[in-house]
């Protein structure tokens, strides 16, 4: 195999081939399995354990992005190399619910299993394959898998505190890796400059993830409405907000930002520092808030209450504001410019808190769903006073 038979065309613009799109698909059910996850453990402990779950499953799926922008998945080499990881992600996805134990079942020894083979054959995969200015940095990361990927088994195999700070570890790795140029003794580190990404392709392949949760949520929105034995007025209407905030989120991505972060990213003379900041680190806050969002669209919809109770709240007021933050936190990054209105939008749902004690959840998340939306309006109006 040589470097020019493995690695993209870039002589013109890369697409986003049929077996990416298929590779995602195992993502849709990774994302339903941990707003399920969240349902069931809604205290503090929980949503951190849902969150290092998210971290590990966020990066296994960037990594691999990473990878097929540089390498051609139309390659039979590259297109193997997915469905194995496909295949080690789908039992790791159906693991999660038992990640950290539960009921006669600790499947923990799976998801670190999972997290470390992929991340180390992965690696090793590029590093025996793609020869050129790009074998060195896969050599890098491949010696910063090793190591977060025996942290991750490690953590499998034991139990408790232990696991959670083995896996808090091995996520802290991958992500510390990026952000140092893979430093490795011997082999030097990299620059942003050398990662020479395809910087609309990796956009839209973040996007792609976004429209996943996003998805995952209407699919939730619809199931759950299905499954209800008596369809009440107070479930219809909650049908009717989740549906809604769905298409608030969606509106507040990709109405304008999206497509021109796309172009900014394109264009720029060093795209894999904004693939790093903007994409890589800043994209799964949002599609945390997208989680969060649709645990609490599941709760109204299946036991809603006349008044919030606290886990319900931070679900229903704390997923639009997770989204707000990443999102403003994205632009800032690619636009340098500071969302004053995000901003705001997240001061409103922090008001709407002193609320809970007399807002019905229904209600909550109408104005929750309010806010987003208003703030999508605000942009709009801010594009045509320009």
């Amino acid at each position: 195999m040589t470097e020019l038979g493995l690695l993209r065309d870039r002589s013109g613009g890369q697409r986003v081939t049929n077996i990416e799109l298929f590779f995602d698909l195992v993502y849709v059910f990774a994302i339903t399995q941990l707003s399920h996850f969240l349902l069931r453990d809604q205290t503090v402990t929980g949503a951190l354990k849902a969150a290092l779950l998210l971290a590990m499953v966020w990066l296994l799926w960037a990594y691999t992005t990473w990878v097929t922008n540089w390498t051609d998945p139309e390659r039979m080499e590259v297109r193997l190399l997915l469905v194995v990881l496909m295949f080690i992600s789908l039992a790791m996805s159906a693991a999660l619910p038992y990640a950290f134990g539960g009921p006669g079942r600790d499947w923990g020894w799976v998801v670190g299993t999972a997290y470390a083979v992929q991340q180390v054959g992965r690696s090793v995969f590029t590093v025996v394959a793609v020869r050129g200015p790009l074998h060195r940095n896969f050599e890098r990361i491949l010696a910063w898998c090793v190591v977060s990927g025996s942290l991750a088994l490690a953590g499998g195999l034991v139990g408790g505190t232990a696991r959670d700070v083995l896996w808090l570890l091995a996520v802290a790795v991958d992500v510390a890796g990026g952000l140092t140029g893979f430093a490795t003794p011997g082999l030097g580190r990299s620059r942003t400059l050398d990662w020479t990404i395809e910087g609309g392709h990796f956009a839209e392949r973040c996007q792609a993830f976004i429209l996943i949760a996003l998805g995952e949520s209407i699919v939730i929105i619809g199931a759950t409405l299905s499954s209800l034995q008596h369809v009440t007025g107070t479930a219809v209407a909650a049908f009717v907000v989740a549906f809604a905030g769905s298409v608030a989120l969606w509106w507040l991505y990709f109405d304008r930002s999206a497509a021109a972060s796309a172009r900014v990213i394109a264009a720029s003379d060093d795209p894999g520092r904004l693939g790093r900041s903007a994409y890589h680190l800043i994209h799964p806050v949002m599609v945390a808030g997208i989680i969060v969002t649709a645990a609490g669209d599941e709760k109204i919809l299946t036991h809603p209450s006349s008044t919030a109770s606290a886990p319900s709240a931070w679900m229903i007021l704390g997923g639009p504001a997770l989204f707000l933050a990443g999102h403003a936190a994205f632009k800032f990054v690619v636009w340098r410019l500071i969302s004053w209105i995000r901003l705001a939008g997240i001061a409103v749902l922090a008001l709407l808190a002193l609320a809970v004690p007399v807002l019905p959840e229904v209600a909550l998340a109408a104005c929750a769903a309010a806010v987003v939306a208003a703030v999508a309006a605000g942009d709009r109006w801010q594009l045509r006073q320009a």
